[in-house]
């Protein structure tokens, strides 16, 4: 069983921000993998929108907020019975420009709150991570920053990212971890 979580802020306010990057990953994702007639979120559990595809795969997006992220993920890896190796996180990261992705495995949390509070509720860093860059203004303090909306100019840019990261993430289901990183960690 594999469990593709993205990472995000729920709620109207915070739909376009850098932060939802991962929401907009694993909803495109969905979108994808489901015929567009079924119902997309099927069941809200453990503070999370989860859809299940197939017998093995279920994609989540945690209701708390970000900081409290680690929480929900860890009820539902006990729920689905589900190893650190078969977490797959996706979320922002300001160390990348915007428009790059990078599959890391056993990594810190690079100061990502959201990545920190899973991996201290999880006791482990040891899970797939897609980082999905969203670039980073220095004038702005990172908190703020990741809150703000994407300028008009970046959104192909984002757009681009996203449809990469559901790519990356195809491939990791199909060829593996190791094979996806090669290709897209350039």
């Amino acid at each position: 069983m594999i469990l593709i979580v993205g990472l995000g802020n729920h709620g109207e306010r915070y739909e376009n921000t850098r932060h939802n990057v991962g929401f907009m990953v694993v909803e495109s994702l969905l979108k994808k993998l489901t015929p567009v007639e079924k119902s997309m979120w099927v069941e809200k559990k453990f503070n999370a929108e989860i859809a299940k595809v197939g017998d093995d795969l279920i994609l989540a997006k945690p209701l708390s907020f970000m900081n409290a992220s680690g929480e929900v993920v860890t009820r539902l890896m006990n729920f689905y019975k589900i190893t650190p190796f078969g977490l797959y996180l996706v979320h922002d990261d300001v160390d990348l420009p915007l428009g790059r992705i990078k599959i890391t495995v056993a990594r810190g949390s690079a100061g990502h709150k959201g990545v920190g509070s899973v991996m201290e509720k999880l006791g482990s860093q040891n899970f797939v991570r897609i980082r999905v860059g969203v670039g980073k203004d220095w004038r702005i303090a990172t908190d703020r920053f990741v809150l703000k909306p994407f300028m008009l100019w970046e959104r192909g840019k984002l757009s681009q990212a996203v449809k990469k990261a559901v790519e990356a993430l195809e491939m990791i289901l199909k060829e593996g971890v190791e094979k996806t990183a090669n290709k897209y960690n350039q």
